[in-house]
């Protein structure tokens, strides 16, 4: 389909709720980046918004699918953030922080690499804000041990958190977003972007290597401390430790066979959540519910709607036409494009509400390109999937170019300032933009070798 053909097709009535969305839409993103209000609050004004001006009918926002909040998305979050908060107390991540240490042999680069592994693979399990929440105090804990600078080993687990939480549908939340709007499931996530992140990993250690691997020194005595440290103390309850992995596992079988199951997300996290409070014993279930991140999801909702807003009165559209403008059609051409802006965009503005904002792009650009598909067959058209691999890797990679480019980033910043060690934007940047780079470089040969070159 021709870009002539497509513009042609496409009718957007530019009228007074085009420029209210349009503006309510524009206005979020600048005080969200610009940090001047908190990005829940923006989200919730900004969404409400759009319901009060009448942009989006209640029933739209809260019920239909093609406008409205993406549920899935927000029972996924909230079931595995108590998942995790069951298993917090038991001490397993002090205990796994630990024992990295040790197999590090005490040395303060051996223990960064070891860390950044340990980091990426439980953000690909769990999610990688809920990863930095546990790994980085403990962390903080080694690095002091060692007398070491630890905003190196925090930079370090926010980008691994990242580059890990790339690999599965449920690492990071902008995967999840794409999923849900992709109808993808959670092995079409491992077969299309695990192998590129283990790549991307190897990359990524050989860049710490060069960032920090002679910078990191210590004395022979502080490493022997670290060796003396007793892992097994850290592990606070073994019963219920034990309940935690068991329905953990439950979990994680259930996203791999959901497809199968015919089961959302969202449903086998719902049931974990609901077994492992039952088998906690928990009598008064309101200090679990109580350490959700409510303002996280929150943020989700008032944004989905603000998206919904903009969708409805035809911005996205407009937008996708200037998108296959620029690339006359192509898609190849198109998905680079849409890698590089991604990743770009992503270090910028939080990747959720980009890729919030690209995913009903992603899908009009699609109609308009075959525009006698519906369904699954538009959504996973064989040719539109190198782009949602592309939005996801560029997203998720990008996320690392700055500290506010990614959740996880923010989340260590804070708790790095709070332990008394002030980040600096420009030197989180200053570490954060070349890697990003440098692995949405490598995401790029991905994905021209293995959709385009080999078809």
């Amino acid at each position: 389909m021709t870009q002539e053909a497509a513009q042609a097709g496409v009718q957007v009535a530019m009228n007074s709720s085009f420029w209210i969305a349009t503006a309510i839409f524009v206005i979020a993103y600048v005080v969200i980046v610009s940090e001047m209000i908190h990005k829940t609050i923006v989200a919730i004004i900004g969404g409400s918004l759009m319901l009060v001006l009448k942009i989006l009918a209640q029933h739209e926002a809260f019920h239909l699918e093609e406008f409205g909040i993406d549920w899935n998305v927000i029972f996924l979050l909230i079931s595995m953030m108590i998942i995790i908060n069951l298993m917090k107390p038991t001490g397993l991540f002090e205990y796994i922080a630990i024992k990295s240490a040790k197999w590090g042999r005490g040395d303060p680069f051996r223990i960064m690499a070891i860390f950044a592994v340990v980091t990426s693979l439980l953000s690909a399990l769990l999610d990688n804000v809920t990863t930095v929440l546990l790994i980085a105090p403990v962390t903080l804990l080694i690095a002091d041990a060692l007398e070491v600078d630890p905003i190196p080993y925090l930079i370090s687990c926010a980008l691994a958190s990242n580059i890990g939480g790339t690999a599965t549908l449920i690492g990071d939340p902008p995967n999840i977003m794409i999923a849900s709007k992709a109808q993808l499931n959670f092995m079409d996530f491992i077969k299309h972007l695990a192998p590129i992140v283990l790549v991307v990993m190897v990359f990524y250690l050989g860049a710490i290597k060069l960032l920090w691997g002679r910078k990191l020194r210590t004395k022979e005595e502080l490493k022997k401390r670290v060796m003396g440290m007793n892992e097994r103390e850290a592990i606070r309850d073994p019963l219920m430790l034990k309940k935690s992995l068991f329905v953990l596992s439950l979990v994680l079988i259930g996203f791999i066979f959901h497809g199968l199951l015919h089961l959302q997300p969202a449903t086998v996290a719902l049931f974990g959540a609901g077994l492992l409070l039952l088998l906690s014993g928990t009598q008064e279930p309101h200090h679990v519910f109580a350490e959700v991140e409510w303002p996280t999801i929150f943020f989700f909702i008032g944004l989905f709607i603000i998206v919904g807003g903009v969708v409805k009165v035809g911005l996205i559209k407009w937008m996708s036409v200037q998108v296959l403008d620029i690339t006359k059609g192509n898609l190849f051409a198109t998905s680079m494009v849409l890698m590089w802006f991604s990743a770009f965009a992503s270090a910028i503005v939080d990747n959720i509400p980009y890729v919030a904002t690209m995913n009903p792009l992603i899908i009009d650009m699609a109609r308009q390109i075959w525009p006698h598909e519906t369904g699954l067959q538009l959504l996973q058209h064989q040719d539109l999937m190198p782009l949602w691999w592309s939005l996801a890797l560029g997203a998720c990679l990008g996320g690392n170019g700055t500290a506010i480019g990614a959740s996880a980033n923010v989340i260590v910043v804070g708790m790095s300032e709070k332990a008394g060690n002030k980040i600096s934007f420009a030197r989180f940047m200053l570490y954060g933009m070349p890697i990003m780079i440098m692995t949405v470089a490598v995401s790029t040969v991905y994905i021209w070798v293995r959709y385009y070159l080999l078809g």
